[in-house]
């Protein structure tokens, strides 16, 4: 069994195990204040982190040394640790992310036989976890609480980025947060969730080939060369009527690579739960990523839909700045 299988068994004996005491008094005394439950969220992580012990860095793959090659780009979002349907729980999500990566290192090793994959950059897209004050009905449509689910969600990521440190000489993480993560009502704290699971994560997983990004910003913009990208959750698009607004997503789209933000060519995105792709007047497109989650009602009976649990994957020639291969990794 590799490092980054094994890290989700160890980290929820040694971590939670130890800290949980601890953290249900510290939310404890939080009495409900947002900012103190992120503050005591981040201490127990810093001290769970102290308690268990980093990990030790992942020896290195050997290095393709032929010239040339292109970069791994994975976009993870809408996992929503927590949520319970006739088909989806905390477990079935942990499943499909790996699952996830195991694709991704079949389709790293076909492109592989072409030219050198040395380096991925993997985009957190938000709503990680599926938290449990967003919706009224909310809390019975659970199998955890915020609390577990922030560190479930943290345990996954770092089994992620240890596989793919495993199978990759270089790792690169952007992430932005989602809805689904906010803290107290919406506009009533900048706090959220996402960014507890990420600073989690950090503070264990330090290894010299690991870069993290993490904006304050809504947004994130990144680089693979020449080939420079938006990261975004979606939320910022208003639906209308329970559709995926389309238009809304191209025209908002539009006036973002128009100056309003730093230049990009494409734009990733979630939140919508389902696979589709639009072409904006800058030459680029906005892909948009689905959710590991299914079976979800709220879906059938507002939106009308039932996409089916996947992530996405592309692989991006630094060089010429461009996607050069596309794959929605569907997991069902």
């Amino acid at each position: 069994m590799s490092i980054g299988n094994e890290v989700a068994l160890q980290v929820r004996c040694d971590e939670l195990a130890a800290t949980c005491a601890h953290l249900q008094k510290q939310l404890a005394r939080a009495k409900g204040k947002s900012a103190d439950l992120v503050e005591a969220v981040e201490r127990a992580a810093s001290e769970s982190a102290s308690i268990a012990g980093r990990g030790k860095p992942v020896k290195a793959p050997k290095r393709d040394k032929r010239p040339g090659g292109e970069i791994a780009l994975l976009h993870l979002t809408d996992w929503q640790i927590g949520k319970q349907t006739e088909s989806y729980d905390t477990e079935v999500c942990r499943q499909r992310v790996m699952t996830t990566v195991a694709k991704v290192l079949r389709l790293t090793e076909i492109q592989r036989a072409a030219h050198p994959v040395d380096e991925i950059h993997v985009m957190l897209g938000g709503d990680l976890i599926e938290n449990v004050t967003i919706f009224k009905m909310q809390p019975f449509e659970v199998d955890s609480s915020a609390t577990m689910q922030v560190f479930a969600a943290a345990t996954l990521i770092e089994s992620v980025l240890l596989t793919l440190l495993e199978n990759f000489d270089r790792v690169v993480v952007h992430e932005v947060r989602g809805n689904h993560g906010r803290i107290g009502q919406k506009g009533e704290t900048p706090d959220n969730w996402d960014r507890v699971v990420g600073r989690i994560v950090r503070d264990r997983l330090i290894d010299p080939r690991l870069a993290w990004q993490a904006p304050d910003n809504w947004y994130a913009i990144g680089e693979i060369g020449a080939y420079r990208f938006l990261l975004v959750h979606g939320d910022q698009i208003k639906s209308f009527g329970g559709n995926t607004p389309a238009f809304g997503i191209i025209r908002k789209a539009t006036a973002w690579s128009s100056g309003v933000l730093e230049a990009w060519q494409d734009c990733y995105l979630g939140h919508y739960h389902h696979v589709s792709q639009f072409q904006i007047p800058n030459g680029g497109r906005v892909f948009m990523t689905g959710s590991t989650e299914s079976g979800s009602e709220y879906a059938r009976e507002f939106v009308s839909a039932k996409g089916k649990p996947s992530q996405r994957l592309h692989f991006v020639d630094p060089r010429a700045g461009r996607v050069t291969a596309e794959y929605v990794l569907w997991l069902d």
